[in-house]
């Protein structure tokens, strides 16, 4: 049975224990908001609590803003900026890596960043942490997504070096998922940030094995949480049903920027290893259009999105973990001819230079949402690894964009 990581974080020991034991507290009457539904059986004694401390943190001083990052949509002066919060990430880091949902967003990006730069670093940073836990998934509380979401990093490792061991303990789960009969009563992914983390993993076993079985699993399941949760009108995500007739304070509809980032993340990697010929491929070509134009609309003056996108006054700070897999996204959309590139270039090189400014002088990446799973207010220093993940893989994606200018 897996145990509680035991982590080196970036706090003083008693503060640390004191935090944890308030984490394990708050994640009970939380739960919702961090991925178990409260229609899910209770099994404390089973589940691995999200170490939020591990995750990141909120000081009051984190020190100056960086000085001599280059907003430039130029290859050298992306990487640049990846590198700078790479490497803080790492440093701080490291020591925390663990199996759990917060931090596989970073490793994606980790990857992202090796590839893009060149420095291998990054990449063996992931290495090590699956070696660690000898590339097996958390599988206390099967099908829940959040404890899939590992499995992406693991098998793109797998495509780069393909060790039976980097494949064999995700695709087992992939197998048991895919034969699992829906529950009438309750969706598989309830929640819209699930869309980034289990379907990302069954299309890679597809590009792994060739069995058609796994991407005609992720489309049943993705079309049945889409019919629940997007609103053909906004053409966004609600991120679960408690929100479908909840309202932001000016009385619009209340959309969270993370859950949508995410959806967005998740479309990239269904356009990536979906076939061109796959019969819903158009379906999902068309959604990821309506969010990108919709996105697009709401953009703020700073290049970012706010935490409830509809209502921007309402929050002070952009949120950069949404506003970087929306940039992710739309570059993604601009560099493999989804979206015009006329319209959307101007979208994201705002967006860019807009993360860019929530950037500190030793790399720390701030104003990121904690752990939530609705609209929230934060410090300007907040940083947490799933928004450093999502802002490297945003990097990697404006990093093709820039070098097919030059």
């Amino acid at each position: 049975m897996p145990v509680v990581e035991k982590t080196l974080t970036r706090f003083p020991r008693k503060a640390r224990r004191r935090n944890f034991l308030g984490a394990l507290i708050l994640g009970t009457l939380l739960a919702g908001s961090i991925g178990v539904s409260a229609q899910t059986p209770a099994h404390p004694q089973k589940v691995v609590p999200v170490d939020r401390n591990a995750a990141g943190d909120a000081p009051d001083d984190p020190g100056p803003l960086a000085a001599n990052l280059s907003s430039a949509i130029q290859p050298k002066a992306i990487s640049a900026a990846m590198k700078k919060v790479a490497d803080w990430e790492l440093t701080v880091a490291e020591p925390s890596f663990n199996q759990q949902w917060t931090f596989a967003a970073l490793y994606d990006g980790l990857l992202a960043a090796s590839a893009t730069t060149g420095d291998a670093k990054y990449r063996n940073a992931v290495v090590r942490m699956s070696q660690r836990y000898d590339w097996q998934l958390l599988d206390n509380r099967f099908p829940h997504a959040d404890d899939q979401a590992l499995g992406q990093a693991y098998l793109d490792l797998y495509l780069r070096d393909r060790k039976p061991v980097r494949l064999a303990n995700t695709k087992a789960i992939m197998d048991r998922l895919v034969v699992r009969p829906d529950d009438p009563n309750k969706l598989l992914w309830w929640w819209c940030d699930a869309l980034f983390m289990s379907p990302p993993v069954l299309l890679r076993t597809y590009a792994i094995t060739h069995d058609q079985k796994y991407l005609d699993y992720m489309d049943h399941e993705w079309w049945l949480t889409s019919a629940k949760l997007y609103d053909p009108e906004e053409h966004l995500y609600f991120r679960d049903d408690r929100y479908l007739n909840q309202k932001q304070e000016n009385g619009r509809k209340l959309f969270w920027s993370r859950g949508n980032g995410w959806v967005m993340g998740g479309l990239v990697n269904v356009l990536e290893y979906l076939p061109a010929d796959y019969p819903s491929r158009a379906k999902y070509v068309e959604q990821f259009r309506q969010m990108a134009a919709a996105l697009a609309a709401i953009q703020s003056a700073d290049g970012l999105w706010r935490s409830g996108l509809l209502d921007p006054d309402a929050y002070e700070l952009p949120e950069v973990s949404g506003s970087a897999f929306v940039t992710y996204g739309i570059a993604y959309g601009i560099n493999h001819n989804i979206l015009d590139r006329a319209k959307y270039q101007p979208v994201v090189e705002k967006s860019w230079k807009g993360m860019l400014s929530h950037i500190y002088a030793d790399g720390r990446l701030g104003s990121i949402q904690p752990i939530d799973g609705q609209p929230g207010k934060f410090k300007p220093s907040a940083s947490y690894v799933y928004g450093v993940g999502g802002f490297l893989l945003a990097g990697s994606e404006m990093h093709k964009l820039a070098a097919a200018k030059h």
